[in-house]
């Protein structure tokens, strides 16, 4: 949770008071990025990623409805309807509607501003979705609880990356999520070992998720599942015991990153630098082209993301390559109120 500052009220989004407070004027929600289908967990384990993430801010706006008044890039619509934090935004209303949480003849003017490269598998689509639907809760009073915004944040990625909750969810909770189920919408947080750090090498090149996930099998043998189910199970064993050489062990897709590896140059390098650098293990983060490795500890951490930057420049590829940890915090909410602007 980020220090107060004058004039804002902040607070995590789990500590908002759920009443109407007509006094609020704007309100401003970061969401962090996250890494979608985590190894094997395709559509079902995600996690939070501190640094970069996506900014909404909201507020009252003369004309009714949502109003896109800053987009976020140049490539991004300026039609909600087909903005994620737009459609997000605008379920969060019909939502709150329903409630008797929004005032009639009031609408709402967005300002998105990116922190998250597009098409990056860095969860950039979800982030805009959920500080879409957390800024516009938040100027409604707050109104919906958790899963109220999930299935809202949910309508604005199913638009642009498909109906799954691994990147919305994290991003939304923080933390580590197992998505146990879409319908109805149940989701587990897992625990986050101290020790864990993250490093993601982003190569320059964008990847759209229609095209990632066109290329995914129709069918799998089974033994090609029950190997995934079994390392899905002992992820979330690994977690709960902090068992960091499991988890690596875990982290080993037999379904995605083989149909998916042929469209990142330099991904299959850079995951074999990282290993041999010392990390748990690697793989493709969402559906890439950026690459994630799992490491325990700082100075591990450094070494592989030294070693995977070397890998992709000998490949060719340009890639900005960081560290993190996962982000507990989720979604942070700043409201500004009428006596404060």
């Amino acid at each position: 949770m980020r220090d107060s500052e004058h004039g804002f009220e902040r607070s995590s989004l789990h500590s908002i008071e759920h009443s109407i407070e007509h006094s609020i004027v704007r309100t401003s929600a970061f969401a962090p990025g996250s890494i979608g289908n985590v190894g094997p967990g395709l559509d079902v384990l995600g996690a939070a990623v501190t640094g970069a993430g996506d900014t909404v801010v909201a507020e009252w706006h003369d004309r009714p409805g949502v109003t896109i008044l800053e987009a976020g890039a140049p490539d991004l619509p300026t039609d909600a309807t087909r903005h994620t934090a737009g459609v997000a935004a605008l379920a969060v209303l019909r939502a709150a509607t329903s409630l008797g949480g929004q005032r009639a003849g009031r609408g709402i003017g967005l300002r998105v501003h990116k922190g998250l490269p597009l098409s990056a598998g860095q969860g950039g689509s979800a982030a805009s979705a959920v500080a879409g639907a957390a800024a516009v809760n938040a100027l409604l009073g707050s109104p919906l609880d958790i899963p109220a915004l999930l299935l809202a944040s949910l309508e604005g990625e199913e638009m642009a990356a498909g109906r799954h909750l691994d990147n919305i969810a994290p991003s939304l909770m923080g933390g580590v999520v197992l998505v146990r189920s879409l319908d109805p919408i149940d989701v587990v947080s897992l625990p986050v070992p101290p020790t864990l750090r993250l490093v993601l090498a982003h190569p320059d090149q964008r990847l759209r998720t229609a095209d990632a996930r066109s290329v995914l099998p129709a069918e799998v043998p089974r033994g090609t599942a029950v190997h995934q189910l079994a390392q899905v199970g002992a992820m979330v064993a690994a977690l709960y015991s902090c068992d960091l050489a499991l988890l690596g062990r875990a982290l080993d897709d037999r379904i995605a990153e083989p149909a998916r590896s042929a469209l990142l140059p330099g991904f299959c390098e850079a995951k074999a630098a990282a290993l041999d650098a010392g990390a748990l293990g690697a793989s493709i983060s969402g559906s890439g082209p950026t690459a994630f490795a799992l490491c325990d500890g700082d100075a591990v951490a450094l070494r592989v993301a030294e070693a995977m930057a070397r890998a992709y420049a000998s490949q060719g590829v340009r890639a900005l390559v960081r560290t993190a940890r996962i982000d507990t915090d989720g979604t942070q909410v700043t409201c500004t109120r009428s006596e404060d602007a």
